[in-house]
């Protein structure tokens, strides 16, 4: 499947509610607060047209019970996937809908939660670094929005860096 990167989409806001509303009820009741996280939260950036959606749960073993729900909503179930402390299932697009799923699930107070919400919030506080990171990927992809197979390496750099930022930054106002 080819990775490709997109304008900003208005209606993906809306995908995510309505996407949020129905994980809510599958993961239900180990789901407490759900968040969308990701380029496609940030107005104006370019994404993938993928869905990231953070959970907090009350437990990961509550979790793991609800995964054949989200198998049997089409979700493929991938454990922790490289993440120590995280559920994580995925849905690509299919038939008509143009816009996949990334689920991201860590137990409640996981500071992997944080670190999701400190990048996004930061990238929506400063219109600077998201306008930077949106050149970044267009510079990467091809003229038909296609990205290289290396795509998540080359904007690693950035990533790392704008995430230490993040963090430093959310810390001090935390205080």
């Amino acid at each position: 499947m080819q990775k490709i990167i997109a304008p900003y989409d208005p209606q993906w806001r809306q995908t995510f509610e309505a996407e949020a509303t129905q994980v809510r009820r599958l993961l239900s009741p180990a789901a407490l607060r759900i968040h969308h996280i990701g380029s496609t939260a940030i107005p104006a950036i370019y994404a993938k047209p993928v869905i990231d959606i953070l959970i907090e749960a009350s437990d990961l073993a509550g979790v793991d019970a609800c995964a054949p729900r989200m198998a049997s909503a089409h979700y493929d179930v991938r454990g922790e996937y490289g993440i120590a402390g995280r559920r994580y299932f995925s849905k690509p697009a299919s038939g008509a809908a143009t816009t996949g799923f990334h689920v991201h699930v860590y137990e409640q107070g996981s500071p992997q939660i944080f670190r999701h919400l400190a990048f996004r919030d930061y990238l929506l506080e400063r219109p600077d670094v998201a306008a930077a990171y949106s050149h970044l990927k267009q510079s990467m992809a091809d003229a038909s929005g296609v990205l290289p197979a290396d795509y998540v390496a080359r904007k690693e750099r950035f990533v790392v860096a704008t995430q230490a930022a993040a963090l430093d930054h959310f810390s001090v106002k935390r205080l």
